[in-house]
C-alpha cells in the first residue's frame, strides 16, 4: 500500500510539474498607461537578427515556438530610453518542438492562430508600446531569475485589441550606434481575453494560462 501511495504521489507532483511555466520573472500587469511619443535618436530592429520566443505548457507536456518583429523604433537620449514600440507580426507564429512532425506542427499553429487563441486573421499584429523605462536597481530580497537586470521596462501590450500594461526586468547594453536588450517573463494570457482551455477542472486538457516570452532585441541607429 505504501508502494502504491508512493507511485500515485509522483504521478500527481509530476503533473503539477508539467503544468508549470519556465522559471522566470513574473510580469505586472495594470490597466493601460498613457505612452508618450519617444525623443532622441531612432534605433530601428534588425526583424532578421531580433528574436520573440514563448513557451506553453499543459498536463502532458509543453510547445514552444518564435514569432518575428515587424518593426517599430527605440529612441533614446543621453543612454536613456525615452519612449518607442515594436510590432509583432502574429502570422510568424511558428512552433519549434515539433519540427519532426510536420503534421501536428501545422495542426498546432493552425490552432494557436485560430479564433480560440490568437485569431491572426482579425488580428495579424500585436503592438508594445513603451510606457516607462526605469534603472533597475536590484534591494535586498529581490530575487530576479533575469541576472544582470539593468532596467525596468514598463508598456502597453495589445492583443486582439485588448491593451493592458506590462513590467518586467530587463538587460539593456548600449553602444553609440546599437542597442541590445533581452528579458525573460510570465505572463497570464487569460488578462487579454485568451481564456480557451484555461479553467483548471479540464485536468488533461488544462493549458496553462501563464505564458513563457523571452525576448533578444537587436537594433541599431
Amino acid at each position: 500500500m505504501k508502494k502504491l501511495l508512493c507511485v500515485i504521489l509522483l504521478f500527481v507532483v509530476g503533473i503539477i510539474a508539467c503544468e508549470q511555466a519556465p522559471k522566470a520573472d513574473k510580469a505586472k500587469i495594470t490597466e493601460a498607461q498613457t505612452v508618450q511619443a519617444g525623443t532622441g535618436n531612432a534605433y530601428l530592429p534588425d526583424t532578421v537578427s531580433s528574436l520573440v520566443t514563448w513557451t506553453g505548457t499543459k498536463p502532458t507536456g509543453k510547445h514552444h515556438g518564435s514569432l518575428k518583429l515587424a518593426g517599430g523604433a527605440l529612441y533614446v537620449k543621453d543612454s536613456n530610453i525615452t519612449g518607442g514600440q515594436f510590432i509583432i507580426n502574429m502570422n510568424s507564429l511558428q512552433d519549434l518542438d515539433l519540427a519532426a512532425d510536420t503534421a501536428m506542427q501545422r495542426k498546432l499553429e493552425t490552432e494557436l492562430k485560430g479564433e480560440m487563441f490568437f485569431d491572426v486573421k482579425k488580428y495579424p499584429v500585436a503592438t508594445f508600446e513603451i510606457t516607462s523605462v526605469a534603472p533597475f536597481h536590484q534591494a535586498v530580497g529581490d530575487d530576479l531569475t533575469l541576472k544582470n537586470a539593468t532596467h525596468i521596462i514598463n508598456g502597453n501590450l495589445t492583443l486582439k485589441s485588448i491593451t493592458k500594461n506590462i513590467s518586467f526586468p530587463a538587460q539593456v547594453t548600449f553602444s553609440s550606434k546599437a542597442l541590445n536588450a533581452i528579458a525573460n517573463f510570465n505572463i497570464d494570457r487569460t488578462q487579454w481575453g485568451i481564456s480557451y482551455r484555461a479553467d483548471k477542472s479540464l485536468q488533461d486538457k488544462l493549458i496553462n494560462s501563464q505564458v513563457n516570452i523571452t525576448f533578444s532585441i537587436k537594433a541599431t541607429r
